[in-house]
């Protein structure tokens, strides 16, 4: 029942103002390292990923642009996340903007916040990054390249294997399945936000439940 719930003002002004503060973010951190930590590995990551899914927007407005790839009007949510698929930062923007040139903007201030990375995976769209990341971030970039499925070959040399079926892609099927977890929220199945950054929260938050969730388990 709606009696049962606080008063709707109230709820957006505290969901507000620790969005402003970065509270959700920090709690998404803090969540991040108990689990790395459970898992026996280095609190800091020393390896990332990086990858975008475009997303539709609402009616409710804001920015949005046009993606032509995937012909859908909305906004891109940039992910930076580690080898556990754990989200390190988040930038939502227009989907009209390439990853390679929204991917400086996503990693600029990465750098003091994660010392001890040194590796950044990445898909063939952000070919182009590795003089850029060396320079400002100090992160080496390895492009994680698709199987081929055809190529020329002399008439009198044998042909290369090829993959028969699907095929899963080194480090990148890491990043795919935290969409994946992001998408089993209903409030990231479209971008519902007339900010940008109050989207950036709602995935904070929709990634902060299966860490819970399996920080719970392993106290049970």
């Amino acid at each position: 029942m709606q009696y049962e719930f606080p008063p709707w003002q109230s709820v957006y002004d505290h969901f507000r103002r620790w969005r402003q503060r970065g509270t959700w973010q920090r709690i998404n951190d803090a969540l991040r390292l108990r689990i790395r930590m459970l898992a026996g590995r280095d609190p800091q990551p020393h390896a990332a990923i990086i990858d975008s899914q475009t997303a539709r927007t609402s009616e409710a407005g804001g920015v949005r642009g046009y993606d032509g790839g995937k012909r859908i009007s909305g906004r891109k949510r940039h992910l930076v996340v580690d080898t556990q698929g754990l989200i390190l930062h988040v930038l939502v923007h227009p989907a009209d903007v390439h990853d390679r040139r929204a991917a400086e903007a996503v990693l600029a201030d990465l750098r003091s916040r994660y010392p001890d990375v040194e590796w950044l995976f990445a898909d063939m769209g952000y070919q182009g990054l590795a003089s850029w990341l060396a320079t400002e971030v100090g992160w080496m970039l390895l492009i994680v390249k698709r199987p081929r499925r055809w190529a020329w070959v002399p008439i009198d040399q044998p042909a290369p294997e090829m993959p028969a079926r699907f095929a899963v892609l080194s480090q990148r099927w890491i990043v795919e399945r935290t969409f994946a977890w992001l998408m089993r929220n209903r409030r990231l199945a479209k971008d519902w936000e007339r900010l940008s950054a109050a989207t950036e929260t709602w995935i904070y938050l929709a990634m902060s439940r299966p860490m819970t969730k399996r920080l719970a388990h392993a106290a049970a």
